[in-house]
């Protein structure tokens, strides 16, 4: 399975935000969707960074409520780890295990085209197994 398969099923809707916009603003933003994390944007396309809750975390532990008051750029993460729609699901597990990353853009010609999850690809690969599972059980049963 491919990342393109999931985002087939999930859908290409990715939320972004200025790199230039509050941290506040992009927390309004999290809980109004319920995600964990924003493609931030900026002059250099498709993306400039990631901002995850994990970086408020960071910026809390470390600089208290004062980083509520600063900017995306100043919080998100720079040096983004993407995908594109070839990449197999379990590549992208070993990725973000690797990193240890729970979000990852899928970029397409230079163009953003998705995010992916660690939910997503966790739900993609029990359903790949639970379809192999059935195979399997198809296969015996039909001896």
């Amino acid at each position: 399975m491919h990342v393109s398969n999931l985002l087939a099923t999930k859908g290409h809707e990715v939320t972004t935000i200025s790199q230039s916009q509050s941290v506040n603003e992009a927390l309004a933003l999290l809980k109004e969707r319920g995600i964990g994390a924003l493609v931030v944007t900026g002059t250099k396309p498709p993306l400039v960074g990631i901002f995850s809750e994990r970086d408020v975390v960071r910026a809390l532990a470390t600089r208290g409520a004062a980083a509520l008051e600063e900017r995306v750029s100043d919080l998100m993460s720079p040096d983004v780890t993407t995908c594109d729609e070839s990449t197999l699901i379990t590549d992208l597990m070993t990725i973000m295990t690797d990193q240890r990353i729970r979000h990852v853009p899928v970029v397409e010609n230079g163009v953003l085209a998705g995010m992916v999850s660690i939910g997503d690809v966790v739900k993609a690969r029990l359903e790949e197994l639970e379809h192999e599972k059935k195979d399997l059980l198809d296969y015996v049963s039909a001896r």
